[in-house]
């Protein structure tokens, strides 16, 4: 069988359509349990208040308790964490855009590792594949995941919840830099941090992992000294990788072709933003064709300055350095990175700032390191109190306040991690990829078409002789080659999925070549498909008039095809109930992928399920 264009199958842009309202429903609800979530904790937090008050009050205890006194948070973490928790924020409202759910795999995922090594596109593929089969709930997770980072990083600034949202920060960082940017481009050719190298996302990782770190690793400048070296080390590596010839940097200018660097720009430019922005970028590319060998000459020697002013970790050139990496890193980000969330399916700004923010932490963790973390003496004329309270009444509220914040960031990433955790280990396409592909499924009425055919076996049957059985019914081309025998593993497919339901339940096809529908076409069909192994399966055939008859009343379709025995017909699927009525309507397409077909499965194990508990 080929299907028959037109016949079935939404209009065009409507698939899309169906899966961005799913989306933006599931953001919605998702949205509504948080915030309910979040009024439960303030409500928990103001009893509290009230409950201290209350026995504060009858035990004669002075009443609002002191704040705890902590040692000030060092300068340099408190940047990292604000920062990268703003980073957070903002790269989870990025995935809220509506062409994420649909064009996350395809646009973003799997084009980050093309150059990659086939053990990289394997990894990559596995996360691209995951988002294809669940594109709703992948796209809506990975908004609350890193919403509840961001969150979790901005409400904990100190003690073991803020180390923890370092470490949570550091692991979800580290799960997209393998699964989306296929490890930030590291095992392919062409790596230069000027493209992003090596991976936004790894110093989201690194920022996260400074977080997690015990408070005694902020005092003194050694911790900076870490971050500045390692920086500088970066830039080195980075100086001779874009110094390396062949790698076509050195071209434009001095050479025939336009280099690698102005390919990057130009291609940039073409990304849907306003006109402004992509002629800046258009100009950039233009400049570096004339003269891309200074350009990249200026670049190798900037960057194995910097590398050494970083490594050397004097204070009196870690400033002046800093300040040119800034500048030089904010060119980089508008004229070759293009800001690096544009075009609708953006998921961050891109390396460049996440960088210079690491750097920045690190600059300021060497010359505005803490000697110790003591608690500061309380100041001239603030009041103490030496009442020794009950645990309940030592609680201060804004302790008490920050605690139910991060438990609410806590679950702010739950809503995300849990679905993507379950979407991960489940290797069935939701249904809505098929409603998306063919139109949702259409509720129908009445006495569905009687028939009488024989089966494979030569056996008669009518749906008469089937009541008390919920039927799948389906047209299938016993000599095709194309598309009926993926429909046919598509039921077999829904078979096994329901499990021991699969007993209460009727795979019927019905020949829909009036050429060759004999019951020995048939029974090689169903051989050939492994469909003879299924107890339930009935592939019907009888004269072609009474055929022709059938298929008229379930409004079938078919053409002879030129030069071949198969036909084109529509591709059509009914689900009757035990007591003979059609209940569902479905297009059966196929699709031209595996995604498709096992969302269909998906999607008729529902509709079926449905109807018999009806």
């Amino acid at each position: 069988m080929i299907a028959m264009s037109g016949m079935g199958g939404p209009p065009q842009g409507a698939g899309t359509s169906i899966i961005v309202d799913a989306f933006h429903s599931a953001l919605t609800r998702q949205g509504l349990l948080i915030f309910v979530v979040l009024l439960v904790l303030v409500v928990a937090w103001n009893a509290l208040r009230s409950v201290q008050y209350r026995r504060a009050a009858a035990s004669g205890i002075p009443w609002p308790p002191p704040p705890r006194r902590l040692a000030p948070e060092p300068v340099a973490r408190r940047v990292l964490r604000v920062g990268f928790a703003l980073i957070w924020v903002f790269d989870g409202l990025l995935q809220a855009q509506a062409s994420m759910p649909t064009g996350m795999a395809t646009q973003v995922l799997r084009p980050a590792a093309t150059t990659s090594p086939g053990w990289v596109q394997h990894l990559v593929n596995f996360g691209a594949t995951t988002w294809a089969l669940h594109p709703v709930p992948a796209a809506a997770a990975a908004v609350w995941i890193q919403v509840g980072i961001g969150v979790f990083l901005l409400v904990a600034p100190r003690g073991r919840w803020s180390r923890a949202a370092g470490l949570v920060s550091l692991g979800w960082a580290l799960v997209v830099w393998s699964f989306g940017e296929a490890f930030g481009g590291v095992f392919a050719p062409g790596l230069t941090v000027l493209f992003g190298a090596p991976g936004a996302v790894l110093f989201y990782a690194v920022a996260g992992g400074l977080i997690a770190l015990p408070d005694r690793a902020w005092v003194g400048p050694r911790l900076g000294r870490i971050v500045t070296g390692s920086v500088g080390a970066f830039l080195l590596g980075m100086a001779v990788l874009q110094a390396w010839p062949g790698r076509g940097f050195w071209q434009g200018g001095t050479t025939s072709s336009p280099g690698t660097l102005a390919g990057m720009a130009a291609q940039m430019s073409a990304t849907p933003q306003p006109h402004v922005l992509s002629s800046s970028v258009s100009w950039f590319a233009s400049f570096d064709r004339g003269h891309g060998w200074g350009v990249n000459l200026f670049v190798v020697v900037a960057l194995a300055l910097l590398g050494l002013a970083f490594l050397s970790g004097r204070r009196r050139v870690l400033l002046p350095a800093l300040v040119v990496l800034i500048v030089l890193g904010l060119a980089d980000w508008v004229f070759i990175e293009d800001f690096g969330f544009l075009g609708g399916v953006g998921t961050d700004p891109n390396s460049m700032l996440p960088l210079l923010l690491l750097v920045t932490g690190g600059y300021l963790a060497v010359v505005r390191a803490p000697e110790s973390l003591e608690v500061p003496a309380p100041a001239a004329g603030e009041a103490t109190s030496t009442v020794v309270r009950p645990g309940w009444a030592a609680v201060d509220s804004g302790y008490a306040g920050r605690l139910a914040l991060a438990a609410g960031a806590i679950f702010v990433v739950l809503v995300g991690s849990v679905p993507m955790a379950s979407a991960s280990v489940n290797r069935q396409a939701d249904p809505i990829v098929t409603e998306s592909v063919d139109g949702p499924p259409a509720d129908i009425g009445g006495r569905a078409p009687d028939f009488n055919l024989v089966d494979q076996h030569g056996h008669p049957v009518t749906l008469a002789s089937l009541r008390g059985d919920t039927v799948a019914l389906t047209f299938l081309d016993p000599v095709c080659t194309t598309d009926c025998p993926l429909i046919a593993q598509e039921f077999r497919a829904t078979d096994q999925m329901l499990g021991a339901s699969a007993s209460k339940v009727k795979f019927v096809a019905i020949a829909a070549n009036p050429l060759y529908h004999s019951v020995a076409d048939i029974d090689a069909f169903d051989r050939q498909e492994g469909m003879n192994t299924l107890s339930n399966w009935l592939f019907l055939t009888g004269p072609t008039a009474r055929l022709r008859t059938v298929l008229n009343a379930y409004g079938v379709e078919d053409v002879v095809l030129p030069a071949g025995g198969m036909v084109g017909h529509a591709d059509s699927a009914y689900v009757i109930d035990a007591r003979g009525n059609s209940r569902v309507a479905l297009d059966d397409d196929p699709g031209s992928e595996s995604v498709d077909a096992s969302s269909f499965s998906s999607l008729l194990v529902d509709e079926v399920t449905r109807v018999m508990n009806s």
